[in-house]
């Protein structure tokens, strides 16, 4: 781990929750493991591993100021669905509290709750590394996700997608337009 790397995880060890904090390594480390498997920077997806929920250290009522702050545009389903914010956040967070200049690690941030059509491999990566990470609590199609997102990272991120617009839907909830224009992309594409 690079040095800046190590200075930023103590940061967030201080301010995460410890679960929070569990997972954020979690996220890190299987974003390693997916960016080895399929050549990418291993570099930038232990950097966007590690931040992708330095957002969520506050509740959400604290995020939107903090986002009032930094001049972070959130739309009205993002201010309807607070759990969204973090995403956001966090890419501006991580640019303007802990350095990062790389536009590939900001955005992996910024579209990991959602996704996105068209999404780079880092993006991709990410996201689906933030839903398999070995720490997250077992959900159904969980397991069938870890088994080909090794194999097929396109069908992964179609499965997380429409597993969790399932899932809001089956509980009531609003889905983001964004994840079911991810779930649409990528069903034409596998």
């Amino acid at each position: 781990m690079t040095e800046q790397l190590e200075k930023i995880r103590k940061e967030l060890h201080k301010k995460l929750k410890k679960d929070r904090y569990e997972h954020t390594i979690g996220v890190m480390y299987t974003a390693a493991s997916l960016a080895m498997c399929y050549g990418e920077d291993v570099g930038q997806a232990l950097t966007a591993g590690l931040l992708h929920d330095c957002g969520k250290y506050c509740p959400p009522k604290d995020q939107i100021k903090l986002c009032e702050k930094y001049g972070v545009s959130l739309t009205q389903s993002e201010l309807d669905m607070p759990a969204l914010i973090h995403a956001k956040l966090g890419a501006c967070l991580a640019e303007q509290e802990y350095g990062i200049q790389d536009q590939e690690i900001l955005d992996a941030v910024s579209y990991h709750t959602t996704g996105r059509q068209g999404m780079t491999m880092l993006e991709k990566i990410i996201y689906i590394a933030d839903y398999i990470e070995p720490n997250r609590k077992e959900i159904p199609g969980l397991d069938e996700i870890r088994s080909i997102v090794f194999q097929d990272i396109d069908r992964a991120v179609y499965l997380c997608a429409r597993r969790t617009a399932h899932y809001l839907t089956d509980a009531g909830r609003a889905v983001d337009p964004a994840t079911v224009s991810t779930y649409e992309y990528y069903e034409k594409k596998i």
